[in-house]
């Protein structure tokens, strides 16, 4: 099936929309209509090669959109559902089996370094050369992609996915890093610099009872207190 994608295609390149192919869905995948998707920081490290996924390449984890088509074992969605998209777990190894997917033992080569499917199998590829593809399991600069059922959470109807969409990376990343690594306690004051969608996500949860100001900065101008 032929999709737009948005390729980078050497170190500091451009993104270049592209037409490019991409495959049927495999017994546990899904493809996705992409309707949304948000810029992080790792999409831009990736094309400056500060981050060494292969290039060229199609970028974009914080995807959002509608399934199209699902693989032959999927039975946890259908065509039409709206979904969010995040990162690739094996679901095979003890981390993944106890629910713990972000240590994922192969985490590494499912969604920052390999450029493919663990088995080495490509998701996206185009008549003028190589491409990687399967960026922390979707690669969703692009029109649609194909991803892990694990990768999906189902979502409803009624919600807006353009909102949703930075669930992928930045919400949870910036929440995890406040409630999981910080752990201010009631009293405590944290400043957040970088007011993206992690840093917006460390202001709105840092704050437990008691806690005190609250505030953000941001090079480019946007700060506040509360």
């Amino acid at each position: 099936m032929k999709v737009t994608a948005a390729v980078v295609g050497s170190k500091d390149g451009p993104f270049q929309l592209e037409e490019v192919e991409i495959g049927e869905p495999r017994a546990g995948e899904l493809l996705v209509k992409i309707t949304a998707v948000g810029m992080c920081h790792t999409d831009l490290s990736v094309r400056s090669q500060a981050t060494p996924f292969p290039l060229p390449g199609v970028l974009g984890h914080e995807g959002a959109g509608v399934v199209n088509r699902v693989g032959a074992q999927v039975s946890a969605f259908r065509a039409g559902d709206k979904v969010v998209l995040s990162f690739d777990s094996c679901g095979a190894c003890p981390p993944c089996q106890a629910g713990q997917v972000v240590y994922c033992q192969q985490w590494i080569p499912l969604n920052l370094l390999g450029g493919s499917r663990l088995d080495g199998s490509a998701t996206l590829t185009r008549a003028s050369g190589d491409l990687h593809g399967h960026f922390f399991g979707q690669s969703s600069f692009a029109t649609y992609a194909l991803v892990s059922a694990r990768s999906a959470v189902k979502v409803d109807d009624g919600l807006d996915l353009s909102q949703l969409a930075p669930l992928g990376c930045s919400v949870q990343t910036g929440a995890g890093a406040v409630l999981n690594v910080a752990r201010p306690e009631p009293g405590s004051t944290i400043a957040v610099f970088g007011a993206g969608g992690a840093g917006h996500r460390r202001r709105r949860e840092r704050r437990p009872p008691g806690a005190g100001v609250r505030a953000r900065g941001d090079r480019h101008g946007q700060s506040g207190r509360r």
